[in-house]
């Protein structure tokens, strides 16, 4: 699903075979869940050239969050994004997810590592939660306290808890879940943002208790473009079950669009609502179809 005999990853500074390669069982990551990962897109732009998205952030956070987990960390963005294009090539990629994981050798204690290891992968993938309105469920999980986790950082160990929820969502018959924060108030899908609209005004959870996307910044970027207003702030159930419509975004969800919360639907129709034009505003800049300048690297 993922690779075959012929796909090459980027592993240790080399463009390599997946196959050939292994990993260490005594490992801390495999065994605590302790490392870090990126989940970036590469788009086929009108041009026709191949394009990674946000690539300098991307790679900026990979960074900030093994520091903020004591990670040793030796690489350069420029170093990394140039492996990317370069495993994208190798595979013949172009519309496609890139998976950058800097993970800890073998190390059963809780000391420190003195060095980590890096490997960056790709494979076509639709978008992660489909392309149809989301029918969606408040877990019974909550997002992990901010005080007991670096929540900033996009760890490995904390996707247990988006695994558990989202199952738990399909497991009742839902696409996806929505987690609420330590405090009760809306946090977060299991892999994604999210918006709500009421009365012409979209708000979206502070952040604090979530991972505040790069996709998400996309998105304010976007509705200072549009013109829309935005609030960040905290948002409670009852504001949510309010809100005349909603969605979530996230680089493998993109823009994507809930029709119903616990089985009651949004009132607003989504061709009509402003996650709608972001929808599309969002996807035309990727392709680079579109003249909004947003988010670019200084």
């Amino acid at each position: 699903m993922y690779y075959n005999d012929n796909t090459f990853i980027y592993w240790q500074g080399e463009i390599v075979k997946a196959s050939e390669t292994k990993t260490d069982l005594y490992g801390q990551t495999l065994h605590y869940g302790y490392g870090v990962f990126e989940g970036i897109r590469s788009y086929k732009t009108a041009s026709g050239i191949t394009k990674i998205f946000k690539e300098v952030e991307h790679f900026e956070r990979l960074q900030k969050s093994a520091e903020a987990l004591n990670l040793p960390y030796t690489w350069a963005a420029d170093q990394l994004i140039k492996a990317s294009y370069e495993v994208l090539i190798r595979n013949n990629l172009q519309d496609a997810y890139i998976r950058p994981l800097v993970y800890a050798p073998a190390n059963m204690s809780f000391n420190p590592n003195k060095e980590s290891f890096i490997v960056i992968e790709a494979w076509e993938m639709q978008p992660f939660l489909g392309e149809k309105l989301l029918s969606v469920m408040t877990s019974s999980f909550q997002r992990p306290n901010p005080k007991a986790f670096k929540i900033e950082a996009k760890a490995t160990g904390h996707y247990v808890n988006s695994i558990l929820a989202s199952q738990e969502a399909k497991a009742n018959g839902f696409d996806e879940a929505l987690l609420k924060d330590i405090n009760g108030n809306i946090a977060e899908g299991p892999g994604a943002n999210i918006f709500i609209e009421k009365e012409g005004v979209l708000y979206t959870p502070q952040p604090g208790s979530i991972l505040p996307g790069i996709t998400r910044a996309a998105v304010l970027e976007i509705c200072k473009k549009l013109n829309i207003s935005v609030i960040e702030k905290e948002i409670s159930p009852k504001e949510m079950q309010e809100a005349d419509s909603a969605f979530f975004c996230g680089t493998a969800a993109e823009i994507i669009g809930i029709a119903s919360l616990d089985k009651v639907a949004f009132t607003k129709p989504w061709n009509e609502t402003h996650g709608a034009k972001i929808q599309k505003a969002y996807k035309d800049l990727v392709t680079e179809k579109s003249t909004l300048k947003v988010f670019q690297p200084a």
